[in-house]
């Protein structure tokens, strides 16, 4: 196995998604978004999968890794989508947070270089009701960081799948080459028994 074969190659990726979706996991906690939690923790544990069968030359892991990639390519098409407002979608509803309205995006008020302003009166300035401050600009919006996320899952996943359907090819074609049944093990030879 050479370092830039095939199976060093999804280890890699594997392992760069499982660094950006955990990242990605802890935002969408801070931000209570319900859905995307969910199709997280089961990409991280399919990742798993697949990173174990790489590893461990188990076909039916790593096609269950290429099944789940397709899938997760389309979440992330259609998280971006709604956050482009595409396609009927608005980033308004909250289909993400699986209708706690009060939820969204943490990038929303947290977004990187966010100026928050509250109301005029001093009595409410001091209150720490998040839905009483106001975001009045951001160096990057909070669609922009959402998409971005989605970008960076894309541009890992698809070379991932690329990579795994090969594997799978690969591995199937040495099972079917391979010689011995899988009888194998419970045979024994009475005529070697013998010479021992």
């Amino acid at each position: 196995m050479g370092c830039c074969s095939a199976r060093c190659m999804l280890i890699l990726l594997c392992c760069l998604q499982l660094i950006t979706t955990l990242e990605r996991q802890v935002f969408d906690f801070l931000g209570y978004q319900w859905a995307p939690i969910l199709i997280n923790f089961f990409h991280v544990v399919m990742v798993i999968l697949g990173l174990f069968g790489v590893i461990q030359y188990r076909s039916r892991c790593v096609f269950m890794y290429v099944l789940w990639t397709l899938l997760w390519v389309g979440w992330n098409v259609f998280v971006s989508c709604l956050y482009l407002d595409l396609g009927g979608l608005s980033k308004h509803i909250d289909v993400l947070s699986l209708g706690a309205a009060s939820h969204g995006s943490w990038w929303k008020d947290n977004g990187l270089g966010c100026e928050s302003g509250g109301f005029p009166s001093a009595g409410w300035q001091d209150q720490k009701n998040p839905q009483l401050t106001t975001v009045l600009s951001c160096w990057l919006e909070y669609p922009n960081i959402e998409i971005l996320h989605c970008i960076v899952q894309l541009l890992v996943s698809l070379p991932g799948f690329v990579y795994a359907s090969y594997i799978v090819s690969t591995f199937s074609d040495e099972e079917d080459s391979f010689p011995i049944s899988g009888d194998f093990y419970h045979q024994s030879k009475p005529s070697q028994l013998l010479l021992w």
